[in-house]
């Protein structure tokens, strides 16, 4: 097997990806939508711009996902007092139940993935990870990429 970074990194993600996306269908979830509900689990209300920024995407792919979320009823939008061109997105109680399911399935996948590894590994993983976007991000900011949300 290849070790070169790149390479180890996207086979991990493929992996991951494999084992996480049948499970996507089973709650009516498609791809990327998650991450929002996550998001918004969190925060409890934020609006669109907001999760763009937060997952440095292109907010019109975020307004495309939160469009089917609210088909779907994972979600409700409002259109915020203080600035009637933002909507404030908040989960249904449907978006709680899939957000809920979607992290125990998570936690599986993270339990399957880190096997073997200590706490004090599975710690150092996570900050590892953590300076490797901060990379990215420092360096996306400097040269004003776009897809940062700038």
């Amino acid at each position: 097997m290849e070790k070169t970074f790149h390479m180890l990194l996207y086979r991990a993600f493929h992996a991951q990806r494999n084992y996480l996306r049948p499970f996507l269908s089973e709650i009516g979830l498609g791809s990327g939508q998650p991450k929002l509900l996550s998001y918004l689990s969190r925060k409890t209300e934020c609006c669109q711009r907001e999760l763009a920024d937060y997952f440095e995407i292109d907010p019109a792919a975020v307004s495309r996902m939160l469009d089917t979320l609210e088909k779907g009823g994972f979600i409700a939008r409002k259109t915020d007092s203080s600035n009637r061109r933002a909507d404030s997105i908040t989960l249904t109680q449907k978006g709680v139940r899939a957000h809920n399911a979607w992290q125990k399935h998570c936690e599986e996948m993270e339990d399957i993935m880190l096997r073997g590894f200590s706490d004090a590994e599975r710690a150092q993983f996570a900050d590892f990870l953590s300076r490797a976007h901060q990379n990215f991000h420092e360096t996306w900011t400097k040269e004003g990429d776009v897809s940062c949300g700038n």
